[in-house]
């Protein structure tokens, strides 16, 4: 007896779906989730959330996929707590720990101070149990082999990095901290140089993502609540929300759609959104040498 396939379920509609990650997941845990909600392969990540780390996942179903390395280059906002007087071979609270120091000297002052020094554009080393490729392979891989993994400091920009509150317990210091950041930066980084500046050593004990560029926490949905009600939010949204907006005439949205340049508009390196004159996106487009060349196109 032979069977009758049932209707296939149509694709979902490309857009982004942002998540607040559980604490205990990986990124890939949650994107391996989300093609069951969604209905799709066609699922990606902006950005690596460590495991400990709870708060804003941005994701991508269908077409947005494009949309994803883009959106990772934008600035993001955490909260954090900093333990003071330990330190671990991750730099977080997963880790072993390696040293500990009586912490219970150093003044409110002299965190202050030392988080001031860690604001602006500072050169960083990534922890050694990081995604860094070194000669080709993670450096966690190699970390966890038991190699002393040497990583190069690399420029970062750390907007805001402000002192929520200070806690005493022991020989120990918490530290409640918001932080403003440009992509690449480490917390777990901040926490080590942090306790290293102030000569009792730290580490991460706490860590949620409250921005990703322009998708706050308020945005995200939890894994119980996707999977009750899978919410993406459209492409054409989600583009007009994170880069500079350009509306096309029709011969300029038809040019475009082919792989085109139309002229510069003055907007900038970009990227920048191109919509045509229905409000369908087109592509993403960066300006030089006086044209708009396409990114990404979008445009069947």
């Amino acid at each position: 007896m032979s069977r009758t396939a049932g209707p296939r379920r149509p694709p979902p509609p490309s857009g982004l779906i942002i998540v607040d990650k559980p604490q205990g997941w990986t990124s890939h845990d949650v994107v391996a989730k989300l093609r069951g909600v969604a209905g799709t392969r066609k699922v990606g990540h902006a950005g690596t959330l460590d495991p400990m780390a709870t708060g804003v996942l941005v994701t991508g179903v269908e077409r947005a996929t494009r949309l994803l390395g883009h959106l990772a280059l934008t600035e993001k906002s955490y909260d954090g707590t900093i333990r003071l007087g330990s330190s671990t071979n991750t730099d977080d609270a997963e880790g072993e720990t390696v040293a500990t120091t009586d912490a219970g000297q150093v003044t409110d002052a002299e965190i202050l101070a030392g988080t001031a020094r860690l604001t602006g554009r500072i050169m960083q080393v990534p922890p050694q149990v990081s995604a860094i490729k070194v000669n080709g392979e993670r450096a966690y891989r190699r970390s966890r082999a038991g190699e002393n993994v040497e990583l190069s400091a690399r420029p970062v920009t750390v907007s805001a990095f402000e002192v929520v509150a200070i806690r005493r317990e022991g020989g120990f210091v918490d530290v409640d901290v918001s932080v403003d950041c440009s992509s690449g930066t480490y917390i777990r980084s901040l926490a080590r140089d942090l306790g290293d500046g102030l000569g009792v050593g730290g580490h991460l004990t706490a860590l949620r993502r409250t921005r990703v560029g322009p998708y706050p926490l308020a945005l995200a949905h939890t894994m119980d609540e996707l999977a009750k009600e899978c919410v993406i939010l459209p492409i054409a949204e989600a583009v007009t929300a994170a880069f500079p907006r350009r509306e096309l005439t029709a011969e300029q949205a038809r040019l475009v759609a082919h792989g085109g340049r139309p002229p510069a508009a003055g907007l900038g390196p970009g990227p920048v959104g191109a919509f045509a004159p229905d409000g369908t996106l087109v592509a993403l487009l960066t300006e030089e040498g006086g044209v708009a060349k396409p990114l990404v196109v979008f445009a069947p």
